[in-house]
């Protein structure tokens, strides 16, 4: 069975690789196939990139892997880069545009001519759209812009109207649109076979909307000579604030101290400071512990605002019969996939009740009469009474947390396994009495929230640091029977939970929940399938910004804290962050190495050495 499957991959991958060479019209391309989530193609355009197949392809995964190929392969044979990059805008958001749109321009001559192709994009479509959650948008917001104007332009060339998961937002983004710029949407029509002519007309958009205008006026306020107002006291009312959580540090601890500006600003029911929300336990956490966090005053992470930050459980999210229907998506997943992780769940708690088990000390003085022994009496009553006494294995009291990734890269297969196997695995830990969390971390919004906004209309401050909303979710809490949160992890499935990805943040808040345990062996398991990213966040910061704090991160709880820290990286090399990490191929391997991987940690003498595997 196992190589029937290898082979309906291998001739998924083989068929549509020359399915790309022909769409693209190159019949020496190379074509790979690698555990990304976007397709990718180097500059010559000799070498492709394509996303890599399930073991066991569904017909979404068939659909999804073919648009992307045919995107690709359309973009490789109407697209010259060199003419893009002469002709692209400068400005961050103009330049966003014209990608975008000359993106609609290639796929548009596509689907013109091939209806198979056509229909392979629309699914592509769809799926963005689905995956950026665009169908909960219910305001107009600037970082919606780039999407509506591709899926305009995509309109004006093919006819196609928008997927349904984003008709709602182009309706409210249309009339400013047309209202502004119909004139250049129907010259772009006519200009869709020459790209330099489509660059023009769309440069035309691009003006008519004043997008242009707005990148200038950032550029000038960048200016070493406009930074100057900013320390003078003729400032806009919200400057000094702005300039106050520019300089905010987000510290393991600091959330006792209070954000200012949070406390300015009234928040919802579920709002709470990060990191360090949540229950805590009297005992606190040890001087070990406390020392590690003395670091982090020199970390160079810089927050712009956290008063919209939120820690929320699961169960607020949605409504009730929401939550109930989710569920139930999740146990008929259960049913196809549980056999083989549950063989695992099964060796991982005999393994943890064996160390467990309790064994006796016979022929004592003292203790327990030993009943079995008193044959030796009746036979010779001169025998001295046998007495046991029972002994306990020594079993340190533990408790494991388990922080998912809830980006969207992780939507569909990869986040229903993950949900599954955390549910499993809260099950089979929980009947060994050790307890389990599950913890969740994505953002509130895409491409920057509230926080955005402030940092808009303060002026657009210069490295402002952080600039999304956080959203931290409580699936299970540790001292929270299974049966209470069973249908918690549900929510998981749920569209448009799933945004962007600020792992730094979210691994201080996770293990500031571990420290207040009263528990003497705590394990945290990171689960995530990428880097950090926030698409504000490194637009307005240096490139590496997420990814340098989150190393820091990583680096201060494997050298300084008590806390076992190991990371399993889905598709994604996590070796290079995680001391401790072990990095699979497939979703559908991830219940074997989670079971694995605390197996091995159960051992009694942990090997603590540099581990870093590749399964698959």
């Amino acid at each position: 069975m196992a190589r029937n499957e290898e082979h309906h991959q291998d001739l998924l991958k083989r068929v549509t690789g020359a399915g790309l060479r022909a769409v693209s019209a190159k019949r020496e391309l190379i074509v790979d196939f690698s555990p990304t989530n976007e397709p990718a193609a180097d500059s010559d355009g000799q070498t492709a990139s394509l996303p890599l197949p399930p073991r066991h392809p569904q017909k979404d995964d068939v659909l999804r892997l073919r648009g992307a190929a045919d995107a690709m392969g359309l973009r490789l044979r109407h697209h010259d880069e060199a003419l893009h990059q002469q002709l692209r805008p400068s400005g961050r958001d103009a330049a966003e545009a014209f990608e975008r749109a000359e993106q609609a321009r290639c796929e548009a001559l596509g689907a013109r001519r091939l209806k198979g192709v056509a229909g392979n994009l629309d699914a592509r479509v769809e799926e963005h759209c689905l995956l950026k959650a665009l169908g909960e948008v219910d305001r107009r917001d600037e970082a919606h812009l780039g999407d509506v104007l591709a899926l305009i332009v995509r309109e004006q060339l093919t006819g196609t109207p928008p997927p349904p998961a984003a008709r709602r937002l182009v309706k409210l983004w249309r009339p400013w649109i047309e209202e502004k710029a119909s004139a250049q949407l129907k010259a772009l029509a006519r200009a869709a076979t020459d790209q330099a002519a489509f660059a023009g007309a769309l440069s035309d958009l691009i003006q008519a909307l004043n997008l242009t205008e707005f990148d200038t006026q950032t550029q000038d306020e960048e200016e070493p000579g406009g930074a100057d107002s900013g320390d003078g006291t003729e400032e806009a009312p919200d400057a000094q604030g702005s300039s106050s959580e520019q300089s905010e540090s987000i510290l393991p601890d600091q959330a006792q101290d209070g954000d200012q500006e949070a406390k300015a600003e009234p928040q919802g029911g579920d709002d709470q400071s990060l990191p360090g929300a949540g229950e805590e336990h009297p005992s606190g956490p040890t001087p070990a512990d406390r020392n590690w966090t003395d670091d982090t005053v020199n970390m160079p992470y810089r927050v712009f605002s956290s008063a919209f930050d939120e820690v929320v459980d699961a169960a607020t999210l949605c409504e009730p019969q929401e939550l109930t229907r989710l569920r139930a998506q999740l146990d008929r997943q259960l049913t196809q996939f549980q056999s083989v992780v549950i063989k695992l769940a099964n060796r991982l708690q005999r393994r943890l009740l064996a160390k467990q088990t309790r064994s006796w000390e016979f022929d004592l003085d003292d203790g327990l009469l030993d009943s079995g022994r008193l044959a030796r009496v009746v036979v010779n009553p001169l025998h001295a009474l046998s007495f046991k006494m029972e002994r306990d294995m020594d079993f340190r009291d533990t408790v494991v947390t388990l922080l998912l990734d809830n980006s969207g890269s992780m939507r569909g297969r990869p986040i229903t396994i993950a949900a599954m196997c955390a549910d499993i695995l809260a099950r089979t830990l929980e009947r060994c009495g050790v307890k389990v969390e599950i913890l969740g971390f994505t953002t509130r919004a895409w491409k920057g929230g509230k926080a955005r906004e402030k940092w808009l209309e303060a002026g657009k401050p210069e490295k402002p640091g952080r600039l999304n909303d956080l959203r931290h979710v409580i699936y299970k809490a540790a001292d929270q029977p299974w049966r209470r949160a069973r249908k918690s992890l549900g929510l998981m499935l749920r569209e448009g939970l799933l945004k962007e990805n600020i792992d730094g943040e979210a691994l201080l808040w996770a293990h500031t929940r571990l420290l207040v345990r009263p528990e003497q062996r705590r394990i945290l398991m990171v689960i995530s399938d990428g880097a950090p990213v926030d698409d504000a966040t490194l637009s307005s910061n240096p490139g590496s910004y997420l990814d340098k704090h989150l190393r820091e991160v990583i680096r201060l709880i494997e050298t300084r804290s008590t806390v076992e820290l190991l990371a399993i990286g889905i598709g994604h090399d996590v070796t290079r962050y995680y001391r401790r990490a072990v990095t699979i191929t497939d979703a559908e391997q991830l219940g074997g190495t989670m079971m694995t991987e605390l197996t091995n940690l159960f051992e009694e003498e942990p090997d603590w050495g540099p581990v870093r595997r590749r399964t698959g």
